[in-house]
């Protein structure tokens, strides 16, 4: 009993021979804490402490750098905002060019069937000798001018060709730059009579008629007027056709100058826009019979362009034509006009320079450098005794033969 108790007691358990481990010489204990030691020597030695003015140094140029760095993040912003303003702009500008073109196409079609309106009719035009139908291909041009002339006016319109119209060749020359001038009359109530004979035989010398198919006479301006546009449009593809009276005064190159600043833009009329009395007394001139259409008596007009002269872009003249038969007509055609467009989306421009007195008005202002697109005596609805007094005023205020050459259109 003793023997077994003696040997369980000399033969430990088995678990306590797997985890006793064999323990570390002394020598590599203090060779350990020796290299710890050394180790820790070597990274205290490498750190530096900075005197006080290099940190200051360090620390102003961080500064530096982050507001560097700050205003160049600035500056890139705001160019990128320029840059996205730019191209705002851009797609703006281009947006408006696209509406233009498209208002362009739409007036072009306005014309194509304006032309096949006025053919459908019947509606015929005389041009230099010469009937213009419907087998007749359209004139391309930039302006038409058309100077309403009557019967008994040939004085009127030889001050005229003796002064600011070109005759001859260069009359044909302006054509060829686009610039149609034509005197404007239609034909008597005997038609073929001595006056129509008178008409044609100044016509076969000077070649500068329009002939329209329309009884002259002056209650009949307004549809003069209708029918002077309706032809038009059935003859030449312009930008423009302007209506001027056979007294007054133009300086073609200064009127066609003004016309192109409007080219790109559709529906234009220009003139001296005015607003006169709506005269309801019998027997004074300009007596308007209709005065009740316009409200109480001593009431005004809508704003209208004087009647001397003025200009309409080519889709106004293309509404005129299409819409002729329905058109009212007023006593006065130049009311009559701005009653056709007073409804209608058209701007309206209002330039006194259409409407300069004559000397001494027209002279001081082209002293001033301001050189009048027509000029006449409002007293006399053009220039007084035109005749006698055209070539004074051409001399005082003309622009010089050669302006209307020059003129880039």
């Amino acid at each position: 009993m003793s023997g077994f108790m003696k040997t369980g007691s000399e033969r430990p358990p088995q678990s306590e021979k797997k985890t006793r481990r064999r323990p570390l010489p002394g020598k590599a204990i203090v060779a350990l804490c020796m290299a710890s030691f050394f180790m820790g020597l070597l990274f205290s030695n490498r750190r530096v402490v900075l005197p006080l003015e290099t940190r200051e140094q360090r620390a102003s140029t961080t500064r530096e750098s982050k507001i560097s760095l700050m205003t160049h993040d600035c500056e890139h912003k705001h160019r990128l905002g320029e840059g996205n303003t730019k191209d705002i702009m851009g797609e703006v500008s281009k947006t408006h060019q696209a509406i233009q073109s498209l208002d362009k196409s739409i007036s072009s079609l306005e014309m194509e069937l304006a032309v096949a309106r006025t053919n459908q009719n019947g509606g015929q035009a005389s041009l230099g000798g010469a009937t213009m139908g419907s087998d007749k291909g359209l004139k391309k041009a930039f302006v038409v001018i058309g100077i309403n002339t009557a019967f008994s006016s040939k004085k009127r319109r030889d001050s005229i060709r003796e002064t600011w119209m070109p005759t001859g060749s260069k009359l044909k020359r302006l054509e060829e730059k686009g610039i149609v001038i034509r005197f404007v009359i239609g034909h008597s109530a005997t038609r073929g009579g001595v006056l129509d004979r008178a008409i044609d035989a100044e016509d076969a010398e000077t070649k500068d008629f329009l002939r329209l198919e329309h009884v002259e006479g002056y209650h009949q301006l307004s549809s003069k007027t209708r029918m002077y546009f309706a032809t038009l449009v059935s003859i030449w593809d312009a930008d423009f056709y302007v209506k001027v009276d056979d007294d007054v005064h133009v300086n073609l190159g200064t009127l066609v100058t003004t016309l192109t600043r409007y080219r790109a833009k559709p529906r234009i009329y220009i003139g001296c826009m005015k607003s006169g009395p709506v005269l309801s007394q019998k027997g004074v001139k300009y007596h308007e019979p209709e005065f009740w259409k316009f409200g109480e008596e001593k009431n005004k007009y809508f704003r209208h362009a004087t009647g001397q002269i003025y200009a309409i872009s080519k889709d106004l003249a293309a509404y005129i034509s299409i819409n002729a038969p329905i058109l009212h007509r007023y006593a006065n055609e130049d009311v009559s006009l701005g009653s056709w467009l007073i409804g209608l989306e058209v701007e309206h421009i209002d330039d006194r320079m259409m409407c300069c007195g004559t000397p001494p008005d027209c002279e001081w202002k082209m002293q001033a450098g301001n050189v009048c697109v027509a000029s006449f005596d409002w007293s006399c609805s053009g220039v007084c005794k035109s005749v006698e007094r055209m070539k004074d005023v051409h001399n005082s205020c003309g622009e010089g033969d050669g302006a209307i050459w020059n003129v880039v259109i």
